[in-house]
Parts: structure tokens; sequence; C-alpha cells
């Protein structure tokens, strides 16, 4: 196993998501690492957790890796952050990403969760994601 392709694969990620035109119409540039301090936008994106397991094989060292991104929002209901998880997952779903280190074999949606939060005022929903990397 190797965990040597997680910040390549989140660095991808992150720089995939920057770089969508449906997505930028919706969150503009507010996706994040780390959330930053003061005022957030009516809706954003953050990377979250990760799981990894070993995917290493006869042809060599790899991992799956199980991301999880959040769709946050202050507005209202679930329809503003039902646009942005369909336009996050359809950016994601099957992205050929080019990573510094070692190669993505596939990237595909597993599953999300809508929940209320703070209180009932606000929204999320956490989509995961399964990342299949080689070391080689």
């Amino acid at each position: 196993m190797s965990y040597g392709q997680a910040g390549a694969l989140q660095s991808a990620i992150y720089g995939h998501l920057m770089g969508d035109a449906a997505l930028s119409a919706l969150v503009g540039s507010a996706i994040y690492d780390a959330v930053p301090a003061g005022s957030l936008p009516p809706v954003y994106v953050r990377l979250g957790s990760e799981e990894v397991l070993d995917a290493s094989d006869g042809t060599g060292r790899g991992a799956v890796h199980r991301i999880t991104l959040s769709v946050i929002t202050s507005q209202p209901g679930f329809g503003t952050a039902k646009a942005v998880a369909g336009a996050l997952c359809d950016a994601l779903s099957g992205a050929a990403l080019d990573l510094s280190r070692g190669h993505l074999v596939s990237l595909r949606f597993e599953r999300a969760r809508a929940r209320r939060i703070d209180a009932e005022s606000a929204r999320r929903i956490d989509l995961r994601f399964r990342a299949r990397v080689s070391d080689e």
C-alpha cells in the first residue's frame, strides 16, 4: 500500500473542481480545504474526510481512496445544495485527473447523504467518491 499519492490526488481534485465551469457558475471559487475565518458565502464546497485502503497487487502498489466532499449552504431548502451537488458529481464522476505522483485508475461516485444542520436552518450534502490510484 502507498499513501504517497494522497496529496497529489487531493490537489488534482481541487484543481479540477476549480476549473469546472458548471460548478463555478454555482459557487464561484468557494471550494475549500480549510474553511476560512469570517463570513462564508451562502453556499460552498468543502473537501472532507478520506479513508484509504490498500489496493496493491502483482503489478505494483496502489490504494483506494474514499473521499468525502461536502456542499454546505445557509439557504433554505435543499434545492441549491442539490444543484451544486449534482454539478460536483458531474465534474468528478469518471474524470481523468493528472496526478503529480502515480496515476488515477478510476474515479466514481459511491453515495450521498443530505441533511439539515445548525438547528434546521442550514443544509449539507456529503458526497463520497471512490478513487483507485496506482503508484506505478
